[in-house]
C-alpha cells in the first residue's frame, strides 16, 4: 500500500524528560524504559532519548534531550516553539513505494531516514524504524513511520495502564492557515481531506485514528480553556479507554469534562491536552 495506514504515535517533546516521564507515570502510564536513539546508517548516537506509553492501537512518546553535548534531530527547533507535542507519525507499510509516491508528487525528500534504540538495555536488542519526513513542516515533525521490529516495541508488560487508555484516536491540530496545513498532511498521506464539524478539515486512517486542523476560533469548543503560544499548534490529542473512563475518574486525575471525553489540561500533561474518551 502507498498510502498511510494508520494513525502510528503522537510525540510529547521536553528539555526535561525526567519530569516529563514522572508526570506521565502520575496519569496512570506504564511507561516503557529510558531508551537512548541512534540515527543514520551507520547508526550515530543522539542527544535525544525516550519512554514510551504502548497502546493496543498506536502510543504516545515521550521525547526529551538528555545530552545537550550531542545532536538532537531537530527536537531543540521544536522546543524554542513551545513544549509539547511535536510530533505526528502515521504507519507505512512500504516505505520505498512511499518514498516513490512522495517525490512523484514534488517534494524534495533525499530518502528513507532510519532511526533506532534498544529496548531495554544498551547493549539489549534494538527497535529499529524507516521514517519519510515531510520536509520543513511548520506543524512539527510529520512523517511516515514503518516498524522494522514491531514485536520489541508492542510488548505486553509495557500495554497494561492504571488509567485503561487502549487506543490513540485522534490528535488536533491548530493553525491559521488549515487548509496549508491539511493538504500537507494529505499530501504525505495520500489520503482525501474531509470537513470537521467544528470547522477546518479532518483526516481520517483507513486502519484507525484521525488528525482534525482546526481554526483558533473553533479551539475553545473542542478543548476549552487551552490556549495557543503560537501557530501552528499541536494542541492535544485523544486516547480512547476501554472502562467508559471509570478508572481516570478513580484515579483522581486533574480532568475537566470536555466534549466527548474528561481532559487532562497542558499543565499537567506535558504541555499538550490529553483527552480520555470512554
Amino acid at each position: 500500500m502507498t498510502t498511510a495506514t494508520l494513525l502510528d504515535h503522537i510525540g510529547i517533546c521536553t528539555r526535561d524528560p525526567e519530569a516529563l516521564w514522572a508526570t506521565y507515570t502520575a496519569l496512570g502510564f506504564t511507561l516503557s524504559p529510558v531508551a537512548r536513539q541512534s540515527g543514520g546508517k551507520p547508526p550515530v548516537m543522539l542527544g535525544t532519548g525516550n519512554r514510551c506509553a504502548m497502546l493496543r492501537r498506536g502510543y504516545v512518546e515521550l521525547l526529551g534531550i538528555i545530552d545537550p553535548e550531542l545532536p538532537d534531530n531537530g527536537l531543540g527547533r521544536f522546543l524554542d516553539r513551545y513544549t509539547g507535542q511535536h510530533i505526528i507519525a502515521f504507519a507505512m507499510e512500504d516505505a520505498e513505494a512511499n518514498l516513490e509516491r512522495l517525490r512523484a508528487a514534488g517534494l524534495e525528500i533525499p530518502g528513507i531516514a532510519w532511526l533506532e534504540r534498544p529496548v531495554d538495555a544498551p547493549d539489549g536488542p534494538r527497535a529499529r524504524f524507516a521514517r519519510l519526513p515531510f520536509p520543513d513542516a511548520p506543524e512539527g515533525r510529520l512523517q511516515l513511520i514503518r516498524h522494522l521490529t514491531p514485536e520489541l516495541v508492542w510488548q505486553p508488560r509495557w500495554m497494561d495502564h492504571a488509567n485503561h487508555a487502549v487506543a490513540l484516536e485522534a490528535t488536533i491540530l491548530v493553525s491559521d492557515r488549515p487548509a496549508e496545513s491539511a493538504a500537507r498532511l494529505s499530501r504525505l498521506c495520500g489520503l482525501p481531506l474531509e470537513p470537521d464539524p467544528a470547522g477546518g478539515f479532518a483526516l481520517a486512517l483507513p486502519d484507525g485514528g484521525r488528525v482534525r486542523m482546526l481554526t483558533p476560533d473553533a479551539l475553545p469548543a473542542v478543548l476549552p480553556g487551552v490556549a495557543a503560544p503560537t501557530l501552528p499548534f499541536l494542541a492535544g490529542y485523544v486516547l480512547r479507554t476501554d472502562d467508559g473512563n471509570a478508572a481516570v475518574r478513580s484515579l483522581g486525575l486533574p480532568v475537566v469534562p470536555v466534549p466527548g471525553g474528561l481532559m487532562v489540561p497542558p499543565a499537567h500533561a506535558g504541555g499538550s491536552a490529553l483527552v480520555f474518551a470512554g
